[in-house]
């Protein structure tokens, strides 16, 4: 296997950014595909960690390339700071290193205003957004009217874009959010000192990645968000604006599909969920309370509460399906350890039936309510496992009963944040 996609097969936060830094050790470049700076990927190397949200992962691997794909929306603002605190950090970002394609479309400052000010309108109704502007930019995109990056290079047609959006975008913000208007002078000054910066990283990255498929190079493919997030297939409007799923590698990087050699689904042992939407497991208890503390589910990019719950198997049987999962990829297994028990969601009774799908209507997902089964907990350290034998058999039980009801055999098992506290069943990439 030479071209291996990982994604998230819950609400998103399934740990995706250890994983992917793991296997970039055998990949050559790493790719992200979709999504924006609404997403941010912890990385615990040697005890120190690192939040990338628009640099992939692999970024912190020497000799290694990471791409940023035509999916993903790109604010530069938010880029330009994240390569100079890596570099900061001692890691370097260069074009020798990292490019962004010229076909990605820019989050422009209008963008983020429109998203906070239609949230605010919203008040209890709102999404639960990142009011990061990523909606809004993907709007324009859909909308042909989108600023790409490969527009920073033209200056004439950068500001011509600039005064068309901007002329819609305040007409909006003054008149109906009753919100200043933006001056596109300080735009336009902001956007040449991003050209200048931003230059050299831009370049044909679908071409590159065809190229590199071509000489046979391990390419690794990371998403933003998990499956249950996704525009079409999760639980709308309580969803990200783009698409989290395998298939959009083939859109938001320009690789064929007969090129995805392996999908890889991270599952946490548990499940979360943040802003808005049914959420059937979730726990408002002692337990809850436990996952999310041990846990440290608190946002990385917004520093929000997650909402905490029991693992949901209905959940992940659609992201099987979806997905075409080979392995799973089971994550922070290690923040169940003192628990009593373990429950697991193996179905939803939905107005005095039993139903093994999540339902379309938003307000009948509401009434779903959870139907566990309940396995045994541990109390042991399981964060020094180094082999799938040195795990409680309590552990090992619950790791096959989710292989086992999920229909997906398990490669990865991770037993603490830092990258080596993992178990490898099974090798994505060939020797």
């Amino acid at each position: 296997m030479a071209n291996l996609v990982v994604i998230g097969t819950q609400w998103g936060d399934e740990g995706k950014g250890k994983i992917v830094d793991l296997l970039t050790e055998q990949a050559s470049i790493v790719v992200r595909f979709q999504g924006g700076n609404n997403a941010g990927h912890t990385l615990v190397v040697k005890g120190e960690k690192f939040i990338v949200h628009l640099i992939p992962s692999g970024i912190l691997h020497k000799k290694k390339m990471s791409f940023i794909g035509n999916g993903v929306v790109v604010d530069p603002e938010v880029l330009i700071s994240e390569i100079e605190q890596i570099q900061k950090r001692g890691i370097p970002v260069s074009p020798k290193n990292l490019a962004l394609s010229e076909k990605a479309h820019l989050i422009m400052p209008y963008h983020r205003l429109l998203d906070i000010a239609r949230e605010t309108k919203m008040g209890k109704q709102k999404i639960g957004t990142t009011c990061r502007g990523i909606g809004p930019c993907y709007e324009d995109k859909v909308a042909r009217r989108g600023i790409r990056v490969v527009d920073l290079l033209d200056r004439k047609t950068f500001l011509a874009k600039l005064r068309t959006n901007l002329d819609e975008k305040n007409f909006m913000l003054e008149q109906y959010y009753g919100v200043q208007p933006l001056r596109r002078a300080k735009i336009a000054r902001e956007a040449a000192g991003w050209a200048e910066y931003l230059g050299p990283f831009i370049k044909n990255v679908a071409g590159l990645i065809g190229q590199a498929a071509d000489k046979g190079r391990h390419i690794l493919f990371e998403g933003a968000q998990g499956t249950h997030l996704d525009i079409d297939h999760g639980s709308y409007p309580y969803v990200t604006s783009s698409n989290p799923v395998s298939g959009t590698v083939c859109a938001g990087a320009g690789l064929a599909p007969n090129r995805i050699d392996a999908v890889i689904g991270l599952v946490k042992s548990y499940t979360t969920r943040v802003g808005g939407g049914p959420f059937p497991s979730e726990l408002k208890d002692k337990a809850g309370r436990h996952l999310r503390n041990r846990g440290q589910e608190f946002g990385s990019t917004t520093g929000r509460p997650r909402r905490c719950g029991w693992l949901d198997t209905v959940v992940l049987k659609e992201s099987m399906r979806l997905n075409g999962v080979d392995y799973l990829a089971i994550t922070k297994l290690d923040v169940l350890t003192g628990l009593d028990e373990l429950r697991i969601c193996v179905a939803y009774e939905l107005d005095g039936r039993s139903i093994r799908y999540i339902p379309a209507d938003l307000a009948a997902y509401y009434r779903c309510r959870p139907v566990y089964e309940t396995l045994p907990g541990w109390k042991q350290d399981i964060s020094q496992a180094r082999d799938f034998s040195d795990l409680p058999p309590a552990t090992r039980r619950y790791l096959n009963r989710i292989s086992k009801l999920t229909g997906a055999p398990l490669g990865i098992v991770s037993v603490g944040p830092d990258r080596e506290q993992t178990i490898i069943l099974k090798n994505p990439f060939p020797d």
